[in-house]
């Protein structure tokens, strides 16, 4: 208990430890005195004495060892003992992020561990943890468009609309072009200096009511950049599907329109990258991460709260203690 105590405390003057070095001192002192005062006793005869046991004399040490133990508090505390609570405060000019996440049905692809969509909802929910001072904005798609999450720098917030994402929200389909200009339409009134959407999807447009190529020149046209990113393994990928009998998995050929996707990325000042994997869609994110950077000032607020005063209070009443015991059951008469 007392260990635990002390591994929540420091000290602003340790160097005061080294008056430690005057109780062996006084240990010293004490013994030489008794080694002396026992040598000096002179009496007729022990046969008085034989079979004696005082209490007195078993205790008789006692007072010394408080005022032994209160020399120790009183060292503490002049050393200052405290605790330390650190407060950090994060300030500066952030950036407007709109992560546009494809929800349709060819998302619960296992290519990735579990899925496509738990694997971009995991590092999705990563990259906000990392956006100190940035309003993010959650935008899904798959037939059609919706906010999940309007622009916010409420973390708790974004975690849980990432969470509430699942297939089945939406018309089925990949509507790419509706996906973009909603995530646009967030970032249209912005006043952020940079303005972004990070646009993850694992198809080819085939519905929805405004084209890729129109999204894009809207968005270029309010200088948002677009990172787009093409999630799915080469080849073929197992994919779970519904019938009479249950869900059974069936080996799907994984189509991504990689040529749209750059077309995007390209001309609106972004870049396009590839996910085949749990890990390379990590990195995807932290590359992204490392590139859109933002102003970020931490500040650490100490505050000292100072812990002394019950070490004094236990010094005094160890030498009060003391006290009334050398004047009373400890007394020497003459």
């Amino acid at each position: 208990m007392i260990f635990d105590y002390f591994n929540d405390i420091s000290f602003a003057q340790p160097g005061m430890f080294w008056l430690a070095l005057l109780l062996p001192i006084l240990i010293f002192w004490y013994i030489s005195k008794e080694n002396t005062r026992t040598a000096g006793l002179k009496v007729s005869s022990i046969k008085s004495f034989q079979g004696m046991s005082s209490w007195k004399n078993f205790f008789r040490h006692l007072p010394f060892v408080l005022r032994l133990l209160a020399i120790l508090c009183i060292i503490i505390a002049i050393a200052q003992p405290q605790t330390k609570n650190e407060e950090q405060r994060a300030e500066g000019e952030g950036l407007d992020i709109v992560l546009c996440i494809d929800v349709s049905g060819s998302m619960t692809a296992q290519d990735f561990t579990p899925n496509r969509m738990e694997a971009a909802k995991k590092v999705a929910a990563d990259f906000v943890e990392r956006r100190l001072t940035d309003r993010i904005g959650i935008v899904i798609f798959s037939g059609e468009s919706f906010t999940q999450c309007p622009l916010t720098t409420d973390k708790a917030v974004l975690q849980s609309a990432i969470e509430s994402i699942r297939n089945g929200l939406l018309e089925d389909g990949t509507a790419i072009g509706d996906g973009l200009s909603t995530s646009t339409d967030r970032l249209r009134t912005s006043k952020s200096k940079s303005k972004v959407v990070i646009l993850l999807t694992d198809g080819e447009n085939n519905g929805g009511l405004i084209g890729p190529t129109n999204a894009k020149e809207i968005a270029k046209a309010f200088g948002i950049r677009v990172y787009t990113i093409g999630v799915g393994t080469d080849g073929y990928a197992p994919f779970p599907i519904k019938t009479e009998m249950g869900v059974i998995i069936q080996q799907q050929k994984v189509t991504i329109d990689e040529k749209l996707l750059k077309e995007i990325a390209g001309e609106t000042g972004g870049r396009y990258f590839r996910a085949k994997d749990n890990a390379g869609l990590e990195d995807i994110y932290k590359e992204i991460d490392a590139l859109e950077k933002s102003k970020v000032e931490i500040s650490t607020l100490t505050r000292f709260t100072e812990k002394f005063f019950p070490f004094v209070m236990i010094a005094l009443g160890l030498l009060f203690l003391e006290l009334f015991l050398r004047f009373t059951l400890f007394r020497k008469f003459p």
